[in-house]
């Protein structure tokens, strides 16, 4: 694996948002200017936009939180927990780790080389812009059990969201987070194991801090951050809350499914009695959408007639 160690100390320096000349960097790190600029192009490349002004030196746009290990923990109720500042993927690196690992550890980065969305899709992922949490959990009663899952992920996270001041933040099923109806977070469940065995699930999840619009457009949805909506979180306090709220509903959802959770997605549905449409392969279903059912299906009202919608490969968007 690479070393790092000289970039992350270069972000550490410059993540004040002030201006710092090639002079002072390479004397806080031990090294030639020459060097110090071969480390600002992997900055550039992990995503970060650094201002480069001759006889001013090098900053970023903006003063960034870096994430800090301690001061997540000191929240957490169990530790359980890696932070790694550059990594492929924090899902990736928990199933590449899951026979080792108690239920409910998690990983969080600052940037993902190798971030993954839904259906193989990649998941832009820049330096210190947004929160990429990924956690592992035993399901005991197996793979049929975690049907519905990602719905529970989502209405833990959007209420730990909206209690730190984003009240308007909402699900969209199956595993979207949404904010005046635009795309605010995504979550991934990566599942092993046979039927009869307890299941294996990494469940991973990429929340919009502060994300900019450069190069961003590999993005098939319209999508927002906090920042935009004004919403300033600490990216700390917000992996800690995730973590310890995750790992309080899991059990829950383990023991009784999803019942205990409905009523809370339908106050959070950003769809709920809308008219959308689902697309599956080339096909597109019109109808009115009204909530979940027990199983993790979308409840969709053609004409009068309600029917459940399940399925990997169904995708929601407004209908109009």
């Amino acid at each position: 694996m690479k070393d790092n160690s000289v970039p992350l100390k270069l972000v550490a320096l410059l993540a004040d948002g002030e201006f710092h000349s090639g002079e002072q960097l390479g004397e806080a790190l031990g090294m030639s200017r020459a060097a110090i600029n071969k480390h600002i192009q992997t900055l550039k490349s992990w995503g970060l936009d650094v201002y480069t002004v001759t006889g001013k030196g090098y900053s970023l746009p903006a003063p960034i939180q870096l994430l800090n290990e301690t001061d997540i923990l000191s929240h957490l109720h169990q530790p359980d927990l890696d932070v790694i500042p550059v990594i492929d993927s924090t899902n990736q690196y928990l199933l590449d780790r899951m026979d080792q690992l108690p239920s409910g550890h998690a990983c969080i980065a600052e940037y993902q080389q190798a971030g993954r969305g839904r259906r193989g899709r990649k998941w832009f992922s820049p330096f210190g812009s947004n929160l990429y949490l990924s956690m592992y959990w035993r399901l005991e009663q197996g793979p049929a059990a975690a049907m519905g899952l990602s719905l529970v992920i989502g209405i833990v996270m959007a209420e730990v969201i909206q209690s730190l001041g984003a009240p308007d933040v909402r699900v969209k099923w199956p595993n979207d987070l949404y904010l005046n109806d635009r795309k605010l977070a995504g979550i991934l469940v990566e599942l092993t194991g046979k039927t009869g065995d307890a299941a294996q699930i990494v469940m991973g999840a990429g929340v919009n801090l502060v994300m900019r619009s450069e190069g961003a457009a590999e993005i098939n949805q319209g999508w927002i951050n906090l920042q935009e909506a004004g919403v300033e979180i600490n990216r700390n306090e917000l992996a800690a809350k995730i973590i310890n709220h995750l790992r309080e509903a899991l059990p829950i959802f383990e023991r009784d499914g999803l019942a205990p959770f409905v009523e809370r997605w339908d106050a959070l549905d950003n769809f709920i009695n809308r008219p959308v449409k689902l697309l599956i392969g080339d096909r597109e279903v019109h109808g009115i959408a009204r909530g979940i059912d027990k199983q993790g299906g979308l409840l969709l009202d053609q004409d009068g007639e309600v029917k459940s919608w399940v399925g990997g490969e169904i995708s929601l968007r407004p209908g109009n």
